[in-house]
């Protein structure tokens, strides 16, 4: 075969080697346990197709619309007022400006305030805006958060899941009226396990807990030192060790927050009559521990209370902690290990799920792996159905077979290119992947009859007239289908969205690709040599 002659066959046969190499090359994916399981087929399932658990929730939070803002506004100090007056941390309150207050400067700009806590009414929150300056009423004032907060939800939880090991899982949001939700779907999980990922705000500390004597009275005060911006290169969950007897983890501190933090311990006197001062089971009670103690919180419990070290310590007053900041932080066992380590990873939230009005819907894989087998069925049936019609039509083996092939060979690259990019298969995909197969069939009909059924290919240039012609006619109907699974793609449809991603992918490997090589097929097919000979010279 003259490859300059038939480059879009080449080019179909390399895209087939390519996806063959993605979806049966060597493999091996981690398990929750740490093991290594070797998959026959590299794609990702859905919780259609494996099982696992959605979580579908609000989120914790309201937000006051058309708020003034000023350039006088002091955002950090309101912000700090707004939260005392509701007694809330200051994270829970969010004062958005609009985005072009600070590159065009107005004097005057409505933007948002928001609250994320539960136990705040509008009442209050219309007062403790009014008691900073802002002209608020409760009209003003609507739950939920905004478009903002719920991008950096779906962000965050999409990056704890990706650092808990999870392959497939996806956080997106869904909206219903004036109303948004986010959706978490984890596959090969049940509720507790993705409870356990996604609840709370994922904030992490450590707190310093120690004594301060004044007239000789002994008070004990505790501080927040660090916080999850003041971590990196964390570490993986550890089990005990001989060095250490706890679960644990492996962190460095950044090059700000190292001096301090260690200013600060040295201050408090914990790397002096503090090494070693904390009692046992401290974090039981925490705030009536005695002794210096340097608690690990995260999200607003302790998980352990640790006694600063006579090596750390030592490390802090000679200096040499400043170089090399790097410590661990313990917990009681290993699952709050695994759950500080991805946290300090992926950040935290700024608004929590509200799971208390969310809704759970669990898959059992026993009845997803029904599914899988119902889909691999149904895809084989339509295959073959079109392949019925498509010789009845014809009669000619000369002229089905390939197409047939090609279609096939559209669908193998579909699933190469959803290996390729990680995409999580569920039904709404296999009905793409259903619907690439009618369409594609459909436009190697329109090849196969413009070329034929106008009579006798007697040369190259009648072969390739009527190719052309009947290339345009499926270029046109891709555009259509293109443009109007387009805005599928972009809302939040749910399974609309991955239907319409896999049938727009399947449109342009069909026109980019597996067309025009069918084309090429078709021309071998149907030239004798001679003519074939002609058209490479012409």
């Amino acid at each position: 075969m003259n490859v300059r002659e038939n480059w879009r066959i080449a080019l179909l046969v390399i895209f087939t080697i390519a996806s063959a190499a993605v979806l049966f090359g060597p493999f091996v994916a981690a398990t929750a346990t740490g093991g290594d399981e070797v998959k026959p087929v590299n794609l990702n399932y859905g919780l259609d197709l494996s099982g696992g658990t959605q979580i579908r929730a609000p989120l914790i939070g309201m937000t006051a619309e058309e708020v003034e803002y000023t350039q006088e506004t002091d955002l950090t100090e309101a912000q700090q007022g707004i939260a005392e007056d509701l007694g809330v941390p200051q994270s829970d309150v969010q004062l958005r400006l609009p985005q072009q207050q600070g590159q065009q400067q107005q004097t005057q700009a409505l933007g948002t305030a928001e609250v994320f806590s539960k136990n705040v009414t509008r009442a209050e929150f219309a007062s403790a805006l009014q008691n900073n300056g802002f002209d608020v009423s409760e009209d003003q004032i609507r739950d939920g958060v905004t478009a903002q907060t719920r991008e950096t939800v779906v962000n965050v939880l999409n990056d704890k899941i990706n650092e808990g090991g999870i392959t497939g899982g996806t956080v997106k949001t869904a909206a219903a009226g004036n109303n948004y939700f986010v959706i978490v779907e984890v596959p090969n999980a049940d509720r507790s396990e993705v409870v356990n990922l996604i609840s709370g705000s994922g904030q992490v500390s450590i707190d310093a807990h120690y004594p301060v004597r004044e007239n000789g009275t002994t008070t004990y005060q505790r501080e927040t030192l660090l916080t999850n911006e003041d971590f990196t290169n964390v570490g993986a969950a550890e089990q005990a060790d001989q060095g250490t007897n706890q679960p644990h983890v492996s962190v460095s501190l950044t090059e700000e927050a190292a001096p301090r933090y260690s200013q600060a311990l040295q201050e408090f006197g914990f790397t002096a009559e503090g090494v070693g001062s904390c009692p046992p089971n401290a974090d039981q009670d925490p705030d009536n521990a005695t002794g210096h103690c340097l608690y690990t919180v995260q999200n607003g419990e302790v998980v352990y209370a640790a006694s600063m070290s006579q090596d750390l310590a030592t490390t802090m007053n000679n200096g040499e902690f400043a170089s090399n900041p790097s410590f661990v932080m313990t917990t009681g066992n290993y699952s709050e290990a695994q759950q500080l380590s991805v946290n300090l990873r992926a950040g935290t939230v700024p608004a929590e799920l509200d799971l208390d009005n969310g809704t759970t819907y669990t898959l059992l894989p026993s009845v997803a792996d029904r599914f899988k087998l119902f889909s691999l069925l149904a895809g084989l049936m339509a295959w073959l159905a079109v392949s019925g019609v498509v010789f009845v039509r014809y009669g000619s083996p000369r002229v089905a077979v390939p197409m047939l092939g090609t279609a096939a060979a559209e669908v193998f690259l579909l699933l190469g290119f959803a290996s390729t990019i990680g995409l999580a298969l569920d039904l709404s995909h296999i009905a793409g992947f259903i619907a690439v197969i009618g369409t594609g069939v459909d436009d190697l009909i329109i090849i196969a009859d413009e070329i034929l059924q106008e009579g006798k290919v007697a040369t190259g240039k009648v072969f390739q007239s009527r190719f052309r012609k009947a290339f345009w006619v499926i270029g046109a109907a891709a555009a259509t289908t293109i443009i109007a699974m387009s805005p599928l793609t972009l809302l939040s449809l749910g399974d609309l969205t991955g239907f319409a991603i896999v049938t727009i992918v399947g449109v342009l490997l069909g026109v980019l690709v597996t067309r025009p090589a069918y084309g090429d097929i078709l021309r071998n097919l149907m030239l004798s040599a001679e003519e074939r000979e002609r058209f490479r010279e012409e």
